[in-house]
């Protein structure tokens, strides 16, 4: 029963939703007591020969009038117990969503996205069940059970009400057994379902890949010991839930055969009349609810107390990048300053930087180029606070970026990622994501900076076709430049590309590179490539080897270098030679 106490917070913000609830509740049972009473009443006055029909008439209205009663104070009991439930429901889906949104890089490093959304289904699904039926079973079963045992003592017989229910015990105690050996074998089943979901998510996501390995039958086969693994952990939930109306069922069958036993040996000795005994079995038989109640309830809280525990230790996880107390909540804007001594991933004891220091002067165009994994991406993470540095500092107009509100540090800034995320909606709505209030004119403009205006409108639907999830109807170099369109629309102090221009061929990258010089005089731009045509054009260049700085200037002071820029530029420029000479060869 700790979900109730653990919900406590939820039921007193809802208490007059739940008070009036259970009151309309604790009614409805109330009332359902009053029929079998007057069967028997009816019965005796029927072996008495005292019944007439005018009476007959009286009590069949009187019991329609307790049915209509009964009909109305279900419906509204119902409307503000299983209401309230859904807003739990809603509560906590907004909250996880939310506390998703606050979390930083490092912990989607380490959680699995099936994993996360079995959490705001599922789990919050058990949890809802708990608030809703749970107090639903909890209250009527006690009320219920209570109501009937008082009736049967007082108004019928208080010994064969012992005798009857003598049985009951031995049901509380295996219950709460079951109930016990539920919340362990529920909680590995919703962690089996979350790798399940996980699977499914990630083989959707990587459809293409698969296709391409000729990987198909090899992930059906993972597929179906994930499946069999969730099957045989619910199972081993369902032998025990399974339990649970068997048990119950034997224990009422006991109930009725002592109540039958024993009564009818009162209706011998005159202790009791056949009408009393009749009222006294269905009012007998109102007790097989509570009893049924009773195990649900354990089934119900037990799948509720251990997804809550789910949530609860997920909702525990504390951003690691926060807003400092006192933090400036103006949009910064300036000079760029890097003074990064070293920086470490968290869990990683090799640096990922290190003595990494220069200015950018505002307006100005920063390029960074190197190897593979020589740390160009880790830089501008840096800059966006993704990660926070223990042994160094970056600053925006002299500010520190710490002592500015993630909110202005990220709202001075526009990214375009490696891997482009694009949403299942229409292509304008992509391009507005980050100014959803933009003009469709706004919109053409952005696109028509990025170089894809023109492909959009080779669409059938223009600019209303929907992309699949993650931008799957677009080739990459099109969701590229959808990406780059959603930057440029946002118009940033500070617009970074993290290899963003590596889909495009060399013709797009020169138009979209002269329109960027164009339209964003006297704002900071950040570009990290691999093919250096793409930053021959910065005001400053600097190359990356295993985390340092090993050469920096503009494009004509690093040729003049004659170090690594100047033998990749060699390299490329004789490549697109080839290129080049090759289509001519063609035509």
């Amino acid at each position: 029963m700790r979900i109730f106490i653990d919900l406590w917070w939820f039921f007193k913000q809802e208490k007059y939703k739940y008070l009036f609830g259970i009151l309309f509740l604790m009614a409805s049972s109330f009332l359902s007591l009053i029929p079998p009473y007057v069967v028997g009443i009816v019965v005796d006055d029927m072996k008495n020969g005292s019944l007439t029909p005018i009476m007959l008439v009286k009590w069949i209205l009187f019991l329609v009038l307790v049915g209509v009663v009964y009909y109305f104070t279900g419906y509204i009991w119902r409307q503000l117990i299983f209401g309230s439930s859904i807003i739990l429901a809603n509560q906590l889906r907004n909250d996880l969503y939310k506390h998703f949104t606050r979390l930083s890089p490092n912990f989607y490093q380490k959680r699995r996205i099936g994993d996360l959304m079995a959490h705001a289904t599922n789990d919050i699904n058990a949890v809802q069940g708990a608030a809703g039926e749970g107090i639903l079973t909890l209250v009527d079963s006690l009320t219920m059970g209570a109501m009937v045992i008082v009736t049967m003592s007082v108004l019928i017989s208080w010994k064969l009400t012992i005798i009857a229910l003598l049985p009951m015990p031995v049901m509380v105690v295996l219950t709460m057994y079951y109930g016990s050996q539920l919340h362990k074998r529920f909680g590995s089943a919703q962690e089996a379902f979350s790798g399940l979901n996980d699977k499914v998510q990630e083989n959707v996501s990587g459809v293409r890949v698969i296709k391409a390995f000729g990987e198909e039958k090899a992930q059906i086969n993972m597929f179906r010991k994930a499946s069999k693994d969730v099957v045989n952990k619910n199972l081993a939930v369902a032998r025990i839930d399974s339990l649970f109306d068997p048990t119950i069922t034997f224990i009422v069958a006991l109930c009725f055969f002592l109540a039958l036993a024993f009564g009818s040996g009162f209706v011998i000795n005159g202790t009791l009349t056949i009408g009393l005994l009749t009222s006294f079995t269905l009012y007998l038989g109102r007790m097989v609810w509570p009893m049924l109640a009773f195990g649900f309830l354990f089934n119900v809280v037990e799948r509720g107390s251990a997804s809550y525990d789910r949530i609860r230790r997920l909702l525990a996880v504390k951003p690691e990048i926060t807003d400092i107390e006192g933090a400036s909540a103006v949009v910064p804007t300036g000079d760029i300053r890097y003074d990064i001594q070293s920086f470490r991933y968290p869990g990683n004891d090799r640096p990922a930087l290190n003595r990494i220091k220069f200015s950018l002067k505002q307006g100005e165009t920063l390029g960074i180029v190197g190897k593979t994994g020589a740390g160009k991406t880790t830089m501008l993470r840096l800059l966006l606070r993704e990660f926070d540095l223990q042994n160094g500092s970056i600053e925006i107009g002299g500010v520190p970026i710490r002592n500015v509100t993630l909110n202005a540090l990220r709202s001075a800034i526009g990214y375009v990622p490696q891997d482009h995320i694009l949403f299942s909606a229409t292509i304008a709505e992509n391009i507005a994501f980050a100014r959803p209030e933009a003009t469709q004119a706004e919109v053409e403009h952005a696109a028509k900076l990025a170089n894809i205006h023109d492909d959009i409108l080779n669409f059938p639907d223009g600019y209303k076709t929907v992309v699949g999830e993650r931008g799957v109807t677009l080739s990459g170099g099109q969701k590229q430049r959808v990406s780059i369109a959603r930057a440029l629309l946002a118009d940033p102090e500070i617009l970074i590309f993290d290899d963003s221009l590596s889909a495009v061929d060399a013709r797009t990258e020169v138009a979209i590179l002269q329109a960027l010089k164009k339209e964003r005089k006297n704002k900071t731009t950040l570009i990290s490539a691999h093919r250096l045509s793409a930053v021959e054009h910065a005001d400053l260049i600097i190359v990356l080897s295993e985390g340092s700085i090993t050469e920096h200037g503009n494009h004509e002071e690093l040729l003049e270098q004659g170090g690594w820029y100047a033998e990749m530029y060699a390299h490329q420029q004789l490549e697109s030679q080839v290129t080049e000479g090759g289509k001519s060869d063609e035509s």
